[in-house]
């Protein structure tokens, strides 16, 4: 009996992963804990493992999103990872030679096979509820070939083709001039045999020798808004050309038409304009989104629509932190190994202000606010698959060194994929940083459920004033966005002033006052 393998819980708030790639091909031997799979999830990606020894069957292929507990492959502990396949190819091939020996019978009429496909209003438009159907092209009875065109429908919008979606005897349940809702049964088709097929072949090949000067009945014939719109301009339908199937006047053509009293010599403008000729590639491409990318815009909409989301600006003026860096980098770099960024002093201005406003480090649970005596400090990095924010844990806590290696860790692991769902659970408080992409300015959006988020830009050099002097220095504009639920203005904005005030004296950091 094969063992099936199923989709293994990878977190508390995942409930289905995607099948990122197959390391094993099906009917393929495989050993037991060897790694088969690659499951991609909203926020990480793990590796699927093999349970036991024997030949993988795989039921759900790749780039399938599966539920958590849901058959993913089988492991058959008998069977054989050989390739059996050809003789069966070998016996099929013998199998259908021997049939294909006795002569087939000639086939007058089509047969039924018993199989019968409705056919429905297919959903042609976003607010369309309804159709009419103006025309039909084939006959009760007739029969058609998959793909034929058997009907027109109309909609308010637009006048649609009708295919067929089987090969047989059409069997018409709603006549011409009917209106349906969408999804609503239009006729059936009889599956015929393959004589029908040959039936059809027949009919097709001798049609040519039949005149075909002889107009259709759908020729200058309007569908039913198509002569409404005519009648209100007082024109008559044999004055219109059709541009619709078989020359039928469509509701666009109708529009488009003239009263010939008005514009007598105009019907050649009449025309649709033609489309002017454009230099160069116009080449598209169409990629899935990844879980993560739809997780994300997910979160971000309805963090837009669940908070009341303010945000408040300052500027800082560098240059006391980059005189500081400039001097002790060397000596920081020495003793512990790792260089002296920016991040360390905004995450240690941030704890500082944070404990000093204690709404701007609190989240909502329903009817009640959660604040927090510790500082999760959750940092924006920017990944090949999409944006994540893993967290530092009890920044507050942390020495300058300890967060430049918490952060180079934290981006290393982001940027390789190999962040754990605990890595990037919880965060009190984000800071995001569009500086290293260049951005002036930004309105950061929430992490939920957090109440606020820091964005840093970049650093440029602008005039300002000190001690009544224009001098130039380096400025750095800061935005902090917050949920006005439970941050007020005065918490918000002195929440910012104290970060500036800290990053301007860095003094006061390392002193804690």
């Amino acid at each position: 009996m094969a063992l099936q393998i199923k989709v293994p819980a990878v977190g508390e708030s995942i409930t289905e992963v995607t099948i990122a790639n197959w390391l094993k091909k099906d009917g393929e031997a495989v050993q037991a804990d060897e790694i088969i799979a690659e499951l991609e999830s909203d926020k990480a990606t793990f590796e699927l493992r093999a349970e036991s020894a024997g030949v993988l069957k795989i039921v759900k292929q790749q780039g399938e999103t599966v539920p958590i507990g849901e058959v993913i492959c089988e492991i058959d502990a008998n069977g054989q990872a050989s390739a059996a396949p050809a003789p069966k190819k070998e016996e099929a091939a013998a199998a259908a030679a021997k049939p294909a020996a006795t002569p087939a019978p000639a086939a007058s009429a089509p047969k039924a096979t018993g199989g019968v496909k409705e056919m429905k209003v297919p959903a042609v438009g976003e607010s369309i509820t309804e159709v009419t159907i103006s025309t039909w092209l084939k006959k009760d009875g007739d029969t058609v070939q998959i793909d034929d065109i058997i009907a027109e429908v109309e909609s308010d919008k637009a006048t649609f083709e009708l295919p067929a979606e089987a090969t047989g005897i059409l069997r018409i349940e709603a006549k011409a001039g009917t209106t349906l809702p969408i999804g609503g049964l239009i006729c059936r088709i009889e599956i015929t045999d393959g004589a029908a097929v040959s039936a059809k072949q027949e009919s097709a090949a001798a049609a040519p020798a039949q005149p075909s000067g002889d107009k259709t009945y759908a020729a200058g014939h309007p569908s039913p808004a198509a002569a409404k719109i005519l009648d209100e301009k007082g024109i008559a339908a044999g004055q219109v050309a059709g541009t619709g199937v078989a020359g039928r006047v469509t509701k666009e053509d109708a529009q488009k038409a003239q009263a010939p009293a008005a514009k007598p010599a105009e019907s050649k403008p009449a025309a649709a304009p033609a489309v002017p000729a454009v230099a160069g590639a116009r080449n598209e491409r169409r990629e899935k989104m990844t879980s993560l990318r739809k997780t994300i815009a997910k979160r971000l909409v309805s963090v837009k629509n669940e908070t009341a989301m303010l945000t408040t600006f300052n500027e800082v003026d560098m240059k006391p932190i980059m005189d500081l860096r400039s001097k002790y980098k060397d000596q920081f770099k020495e003793k512990y190994g790792v260089g002296l960024g920016f991040m360390s002093f905004f995450t240690k201005a941030v704890c500082v202000a944070l404990k000093d406003f204690p709404a701007v480090n609190a989240s909502i649970d329903k009817d009640e606010v959660i604040f927090h005596d510790y500082c999760d400090v959750s940092i924006a990095v920017s990944t090949p698959r999409g944006l994540v924010v893993p967290v530092i844990r009890n920044a507050e806590a942390l020495s300058f060194n300890q967060i430049e290696s918490e952060v180079i860790r934290l981006a290393t692991r982001g940027r390789d994929g190999k962040l754990s769902i605990e890595e990037m659970t919880g965060g009190t408080f984000s800071i995001t940083n569009g500086g290293v992409f260049g951005s002036m300015l930004s309105t950061p959006i929430l992490n939920p459920p957090q109440s606020a988020i820091l964005g840093m830009h970049n650093i440029v050099e602008r005039p300002v004033v000190k001690n009544g002097e224009i001098v130039v220095r380096p400025i750095m504009y800061l935005a902090l966005s917050y949920d006005h639920r439970i941050v007020d203005g005065r918490e918000s904005v002195s929440f910012l002033v104290r970060v500036k005030e800290l990053l301007e004296d860095p003094g006061r950091l390392i002193l804690g006052v």
